[in-house]
């Protein structure tokens, strides 16, 4: 079985809970960064192993990570948006949709619904 990989940035912008699940290892190696772009209140609810937190509300101060980014939020329109953001300054980015929500739908119901 070979190991998963991201998609070509010119296919689209967002990945899918599953991909991300998957990629899951290479968040761990350092090979792939996870951010979640939730506020601090949200991020104090539930969070996804091995995110770092960059509010939206941050992210023009923040600098864009040096390897591939997979970004979420909630539902997935704040990490659309983050993750275009940082696009536009260089960055290899995706947007996990559906968000930490679906995360918790599909992947991982431990992962508390708010």
């Amino acid at each position: 079985m070979s190991e998963a990989t991201l998609p070509d940035p010119a296919t689209g912008i967002e990945v899918t809970p599953a991909q991300v699940s998957d990629l899951l290892p290479a968040v761990r190696r350092g090979e792939i960064a996870l951010v979640d772009c939730r506020e601090d209140d949200e991020w104090r609810i539930c969070r996804i192993e091995g995110a770092l937190l960059v509010p939206l509300s941050r992210f023009a101060e923040a600098t864009p990570p040096e390897i591939p980014v997979i970004v979420y939020c909630h539902h997935g329109m704040r990490s659309l948006r983050a993750a275009t953001y940082w696009r536009q300054r260089g960055a290899e980015a995706w947007s996990m949709s559906g968000g930490i929500d679906q995360w918790s739908a599909e992947i991982d119901p431990s992962v508390p619904v708010y």
